[in-house]
């Protein structure tokens, strides 16, 4: 893991810089004046304390080629800080000026078709181009210079998602980086030859000269899994290369603000590897979407959680979501009633100390004019203003007591997220085309809460040796040094569980050899005390095969039923001291040879052991499972906690609790001050009992008489609501 830059929060202009940051992206230049004084009155009326501004306002800083025009920026951000609202100034680069595109076409990305893509639309340029990148260093410089001493500027916001349109260029300037950037990785093109096993389809080449990219190359041709994996890594260093380049010409005339980008962590896409990202980074944001549905809060907090980790344990900034509907999907879902406040406050719940919307007037015209906002098309007389309202009302409330600063407690467990995982999983060269290790690592954190626990999601590339249990769905891609994490983790008392498609190719996309999962040259197989031959790969067919097949699993509770209907992993050995869990059966199993072959199964190894799932289970069915190895007695005993973040003791707060109700604990750096979190992830209303602490937000929620002999305080808690208690120790 590289050397983290030293976290720095952007202050607010309250007297002592402090409280939780609250506002949205605002785009002025997007109305006549006289609209901006009215947009502050409003701003004031809902508590807002913070914009992110000039995201996109290139074509208005710099008109024509070298002449700047700041007077209506000055303008802005005198009326907001004369107001009290700070600013987090974007270096405008996300959308270039047509001018610039019409000058030079040649910045403009080409797709793998070698099709130009147009402009028109944000980040239209290639990001290896020397061409655009002297243009947007310019203006970065520019605007350095300008707003260097401004008192209202507190931040820097760097571009603006990067890699949204142009995480993918296929041009000649793409093409030149990518090999120097091939020669800077392997050295020489024998170590490249290797890596990529050009052996395979005559694919040798002779200099680095000769290196391609993945380009189409026909209606049913197969990429080389190798070099996309490559590709994929390329293109995310060459976007980071490109926020340094602007950080860096900014740092170098600004220096005593922080610096930072929206990352894009949804459950739905995490392009990037932000955990190299985070390291770049003063302060690490995300703009996260709501996916509609049951599964609407479960995935924003799995998504939190990713963004907990990035942040190593700090508070982390919300730069972007939606008062309600967005209007880039099929179908855009409103949010129901209460969802606003509930979602903005299971952010915080989960480490966000900034809570902010795009955007904060919703545009009269334009691609995203169906987008919401702060103020919508109806103006503030509407349910979605007088809700922004009560926001910065309740996120005031939790300034006063505290909140910010405190940080995230730990669960036992870590699911680990590899981008690189990721990545692999999308290549058409896999036993399945059905692999998604992102929705995986979603349907286990979801599962947890099913079980009535609570999890972390964590890179793969992070330090995890601190917790008690790690999980790994689907990380198909697993080093010699990661299967050595892992077996050491396990041996000195950790809880290592394996899912069916884990470890089965090296850095290089190179199929470990002897039998799977075989990460570590068999030290997985070790762990686990399992061989596989084959993979047994369901689906409808047509022609009459079956598509579900049982397990039986045995538990503390009896034995259960559980289906899967994906993928069975044949395993045809297991060491002497390896418990089968679980193992198919019925007419099914029998069709397809698998009957009483081990689905499930668990293996000492050191202090601790190795799970095995050798097949794809639903969220329903993993619950289950994760209830019977809760029956089955770890080998660690616990791990020194890091300061602030107790290991377990989120965990441990919320067993008991009604699965539908989502628990989180954040803690004052000394430790005497707890604040806990409760949501109802369920439709229907949940009475929640034992609860301590003063409630300093209760959405939704309505007190209960107290019973003879409980403990604490008991509430109804009613669809999408949320309670806050602080408890002073």
């Amino acid at each position: 893991m590289t050397t983290r830059r030293p976290f720095r929060w952007p202050a607010l202009l309250t007297p002592n810089g402090r409280g939780i940051a609250y506002g949205g992206d605002y785009n002025p230049d997007q109305w006549p004046d006289e609209v901006v004084d009215d947009d502050i009155r409003l701003m004031r009326e809902a508590h807002v304390n913070t914009v992110a501004l000039a995201i996109f306002s290139w074509d208005r800083i710099e008109p024509r080629e070298g002449e700047y025009t700041f007077d209506w920026l000055d303008s802005v951000i005198d009326r907001l800080g004369a107001a009290g609202i700070a600013v987090d100034l974007a270096s405008a680069t996300a959308a270039a000026p047509l001018w610039l595109y019409e000058r030079h076409p040649e910045v403009l990305p080409v797709d793998k078709y070698g099709h130009t893509v147009n402009a028109g639309s944000r980040q239209s340029w290639q990001p290896t181009s020397p061409v655009f990148k002297e243009y947007a260093l310019r203006l970065c410089r520019a605007l350095a210079e300008h707003y260097k001493d401004n008192p209202y500027v507190t931040a820097w916001h760097m571009g603006n998602e990067y890699g949204w349109n142009n995480r993918y260029d296929y041009s000649d300037n793409a093409l030149a980086a990518f090999r120097a950037w091939c020669e800077r990785k392997y050295r020489t093109i024998d170590a490249l030859n290797d890596a990529w096993g050009t052996a395979f389809w005559s694919q040798h080449v002779n200099s680095f000269n000769e290196v391609l990219l993945p380009r189409h190359m026909g209606g049913d041709a197969m990429v080389n899994p190798a070099q996309q994996l490559d590709y994929e890594r390329f293109g995310n260093d060459m976007l980071l290369d490109f926020y340094r380049a602007e950080r860096d010409a900014i740092e170098a005339i600004c220096p005593d603000k922080p610096f930072t980008t929206n990352f894009m962590v949804s459950t739905d896409q995490c392009c990037m590897d932000y955990a190299q990202w985070a390291s770049e980074v003063d302060f690490v944001s995300n703009d996260h979407y709501f996916h509609e549905g049951e599964s609407h809060l479960d995935e924003l907090a799995c998504s939190d959680a990713l963004m907990s980790s990035l942040a190593a344990g700090r508070p982390w900034y919300v730069m972007e979501h939606s008062t309600s509907a967005v209007q880039w999907k099929p179908l855009n879902a409103r949010k129901r009633h209460g969802e606003l406040l509930r979602d903005s406050l299971a952010h915080v719940a989960l480490g966000a100390d900034a809570i902010n919307f795009f955007q904060w007037r919703q545009s009269a015209s334009g691609a995203e004019a169906f987008h919401s906002a702060m103020v919508p098309h109806a103006g503030e007389d509407s349910k979605v203003f007088r809700g922004v309202c009560e926001l910065g009302e309740a996120l005031e409330t939790l300034s006063a007591a505290g909140v910010q600063g405190t940080e995230l407690e730990r669960a036992d467990t870590a699911i680990l997220f590899s981008a690189e995982s990721e990545w692999a999983t999308r290549s058409q060269t896999l036993p399945s085309m059905r692999l998604n290790h992102w929705h995986d690592v979603r349907d286990w954190y979801r599962t947890f809460l099913e079980a009535g626990e609570r999890a972390d999601v964590v890179p793969l590339a992070y330090d995890w040796s601190a917790y008690r249990t790690v999980v790994l769905p689907t990380v198909l891609v697993l080093s010699a040094a990661d299967a050595r994490r892992l077996a050491d983790f396990a041996a000195s008392g950790g809880r290592v569980v394996v899912g069916y498609a884990t470890g089965l190719v090296d850095e290089h996309f190179r199929t470990w050899l002897g039998g799977y999962p075989g990460a570590g040259d068999g030290l997985l197989r070790e762990v686990l005390g399992v061989r596989g031959e084959e993979f047994n790969i369901l689906g409808d067919t047509g022609e009459g095969d079956p598509t579900e097949i049982a397990l039986t699993l045995q538990g503390g509770a009896g034995a259960c039923e559980l289906t899967t209907r994906l993928w069975q992993t044949d395993v045809t050995s297991t060491a002497p001291d390896t418990t089968v869990l679980a193992a198919y059966h019925g007419p099914a199993a029998a069709d397809w040879e698998l009957g009483g072959t081990p689905a499930i199964t668990c293996h000492p190894y050191g202090e601790g052991e190795g799970v095995y799932v050798g097949c794809d289970l639903d969220r329903h069915d993993l619950a289950r499972l994760i209830t019977a190895l809760s029956a089955v007695p770890e080998g660690r005993a616990g791990a020194a906690p890091e300061p602030g973040m107790a290991a377990g003791a989120g965990a441990a707060a919320s067993r008991g609790l009604d699965p539908s109700i989502l628990h989180t604990v954040r803690v004052s750096a000394d430790g005497a001050t707890r604040f806990d979190f409760y949501m109802n992830r369920s439709k229907r209303a949940v009475e929640l009992e034992g609860v301590s602490g003063e409630p300093i937000i209760a959405h939704q929620c309505d007190p209960l008489p107290s019973h003879s002999g409980q403990s604490g305080a008991a509430y109804t808690l009613g669809r999408n609501a949320i309670l806050v208690t602080r408890l002073v120790r």
